[in-house]
């Protein structure tokens, strides 16, 4: 069996291998900010997520992952940004906005934007991990989770020393930014945990809390989600408030607006993992794709990217949205017959779409 110190510097540079590109170990213990997270659910700012308050308990500490737990490793993959600029000279990388030829017609999250549904290649490549891990430690119990979990997983990059938490309340790092993908690698093996990150970098600019479009930050670190173009777009299933929906600034599948306007992004050096790398930016930035796709269409193109979560329906109501916001009256036959849809979220989209044209 290998010495435990010997195993982290293995599982170092395979993860490396794999496409991570940062690495931390954390001791497993409770969570530092579980008080703060069951506030925030109390305070309302979890939007219709009830799984979330459903579940609270589960969230205090990682033996509600993984029973026996004595180490978290946290890894960060990254995944292509939407900056229309970068100071990297090693960004290999074509981001979304400047891929196209013309201005974007709507606006997809960086995350979005690849080939495969993150999830998938995250698990897999994690399970290369656990069974090397398995292999040095035949006894132990391990388990791989990536944002679906019960586990606060930017706590524990924190104190795995990958980065801090932004005013955005995003995990951020000097060298990569915010732009990756969070995963944990949790297990029985008690291995040499990092010092955890105890600087904060953010000083005392607000770039991200200014750029926000509907105003979601209540104060810094804190996100009222039911305002969040992200949550609006991706994870709220009915008809999007006026008032928001005014200010939704052409995101019709998660917002990155935050990060957009991050300095630490702008020092972003990295590498994506091809899988991730923009693909199909074309459907996926036109309104007339969202608007006259059907589902056996839909289920083809997007059945294993994230833009599944959201729906077809979702989506056509983003686009509509998005339509007004760009003024597209040359789309309006298309709007507009979604106001006779059996869908009432699209019927009603429509019909206020068609009421912000008149007026």
């Amino acid at each position: 069996m290998i010495v435990p110190s010997l195993a982290k510097d293995q599982l170092r540079s395979q993860a490396r291998l794999l496409g991570f590109s940062l690495f931390g170990v954390a001791r497993a213990q409770a969570a530092p900010g579980y008080d703060l997270f069951l506030e925030w659910i109390q305070r309302g700012y979890a939007g219709e997520m009830s799984y979330l308050s459903k579940r609270s308990a589960a969230y205090r500490h990682p033996d509600s992952v993984l029973d026996g737990c004595k180490s978290i490793v946290m890894l960060a993959m990254p995944y292509a940004s939407n900056l229309r600029t970068t100071s990297s000279k090693r960004d290999r990388v074509p981001n979304p906005i400047d891929a196209s030829p013309q201005s974007s017609q709507c606006k997809i999250g960086g995350y979005a934007t690849g080939q495969v549904d993150y999830h998938d290649l995250i698990r897999e490549r994690l399970t290369q991990l656990i069974q090397s891990l398995a292999t040095m430690f035949p006894e132990s119990t391990n388990r791989g989770v990536v944002d679906t979990a019960p586990l606060l997983e930017r706590d524990f990059a924190r104190l795995a020393g990958i980065g801090w938490i932004g005013k955005n309340t995003l995990l951020l790092n000097r060298t990569e930014g915010s732009y990756f993908f969070l995963a944990a690698l949790l297990t029985s093996v008690e291995l040499a945990a990092d010092d955890p990150f105890e600087e904060d970098h953010c000083g005392s600019c607000t770039a991200c809390l200014d750029a926000c479009p509907t105003q979601a930050f209540v104060e810094p670190r804190v996100l009222d989600a039911s305002r969040c173009i992200s949550y609006l777009t991706i994870e709220y299933r009915g008809v999007i408030p006026s008032e928001l929906s005014e200010k939704m600034d052409g995101w019709v599948f998660g917002c990155d607006a935050c990060q957009m306007v991050c300095p630490w992004n702008r020092k972003r050096d990295v590498e994506v993992p091809t899988e991730l790398q923009p693909t199909g930016l074309q459907d996926r930035e036109s309104l007339e794709h969202w608007l006259t796709i059907d589902e056996t269409t839909f289920r083809a193109l997007y059945r294993h990217t994230p833009i599944w979560r959201t729906k077809l329906v979702g989506m056509q109501r983003n686009a509509m949205i998005a339509a007004v916001h760009s003024n597209r009256t040359d789309l309006r036959g298309l709007v507009d017959k979604f106001s006779k849809s059996e869908n009432e979220v699209l019927r009603k989209t429509s019909l206020w779409c068609s009421e912000k044209w008149v007026s």
